[in-house]
């Protein structure tokens, strides 16, 4: 019986470029080999595509955009391809591909970029479409949909650059709405980058423009001193939901500008709650997976705050892979190893393959 043949996609030009390639070289070396057979596509922090022949311990050390046999990678948007186009010595030679695994983070990458190129080409791939995945990265969409289904979130104002020339008055606003401490983020970022915690009008003032260096929509959300609570959720019709972990790397109260450090490695499975908050926490996990429209796999990240009330802080629909990291450890505890849960994935993706949207 023929292989499947799967392509990984790994690296990209956010800031998150590290952080996929770890998680890159994890997921391949769980494909499992007798089963599928692999090409690793990576893509360069300055945005060019490589068809990476190499081992994958050269991703996981960061040495691969060095390796001589690299070539020139297209992703073909044209259907009758159906692949990767490599480019070498004058040819185009096309590597037919059955699913992908696009393993990347940050913009450009789980924005819904990627997914909606994949969706041209009429390639099957791992996780949620270009539109939930466009949503979830713009926290301001993530917020709108979710107050929609009524889905408890943090009190939240969005800053766009229509306001930049009268940003004075519209920090005041906000300050009169929100109070201080307020939490100050790119609208679009898979990490804390250009995020801070601004505890007056100074700091409010500042803070905008740092993050307006990040990204073209600023949000600012009420501050909530509160644990920070995960939950991962998996599938596609009848999506499933693990049991509930707690970071607990930066203390117990949530930090906002510290979300790189809060990566598994000091992480509670199971959380320390009574069985009915768990089971709550579970379901609002489920339901803001379907309410967002995500497939296949995402993160859940809740706030329970110090009055037991529970806010969905975001939801990430292309989480770290890591051994340590929070999804992959959250599903081994639920039973699910993680040459099992890439392999669903996979099997998932090409299921899933055929439904239109």
């Amino acid at each position: 019986m023929a292989k499947i043949k799967a392509a990984v996609i790994f690296g990209g030009t956010a800031q998150e470029h590290e952080l996929s390639l770890a998680s890159a070289a994890e997921v391949i070396r769980n494909i499992p080999a007798d089963k599928y057979d692999v090409t690793c596509i990576g893509i360069t922090k300055k945005g060019r595509w490589l068809f990476f022949p190499g081992d994958v311990e050269e991703i996981a050390d960061g040495s691969w955009e060095m390796n001589p046999d690299n070539a020139s990678a297209i992703l073909s948007p044209d259907p009758l391809h159906r692949g990767i186009i490599v480019l070498e010595d004058g040819d185009a030679t096309v590597r037919r591909i059955d699913v992908v695994f696009p393993v990347l983070q940050g913009k450009r990458g789980a924005d819904g970029t990627i997914q909606a190129l994949l969706d041209m080409s009429g390639i099957p791939y791992v996780g949620s479409g270009h539109l939930a995945a466009a949503s979830c990265m713009d926290k301001s969409h993530t917020h709108m949909m979710l107050d929609d289904y009524g889905i408890p979130t943090a009190d939240w104002k969005l800053i766009t650059q229509r306001d930049i020339n009268c940003i004075d008055k519209r920090c005041e606003e906000i300050a009169a709405s929100l109070g201080f401490p307020v939490v100050v983020k790119p609208a679009n970022s898979g990490c804390s980058a250009g995020t801070t915690l601004a505890r007056d009008m100074d700091e409010l003032n500042a803070a905008v423009k740092v993050a307006f260096s990040n990204d073209n929509k600023v949000l600012a959300e009420r501050y909530v001193k509160a644990r920070r609570i995960e939950v991962a959720v998996f599938g596609y019709d009848s999506p499933f939901a693990s049991n509930v972990g707690e970071i607990t790397s930066v203390g117990r109260n949530y930090d906002p500008t510290e979300v790189r450090k809060s990566s598994g490695d000091d992480f509670a499975i199971p959380a320390d709650l009574p069985a009915e908050l768990a089971a709550q926490i579970r379901d609002t996990a489920v339901r803001t997976f379907k309410a967002l429209g995500c497939k296949g796999l995402a993160r859940v990240d809740f706030l329970l705050d110090e009055s037991g009330s529970l806010l969905l802080n975001k939801v990430v629909t292309s989480p770290g892979l890591r051994q340590n990291s929070v999804f992959p450890r959250l599903m081994k505890e639920f039973g699910i190893d993680m040459p099992e849960l890439v392999d669903m994935l996979l099997e998932q993706a090409l299921e899933n393959s055929e439904r239109a949207y």
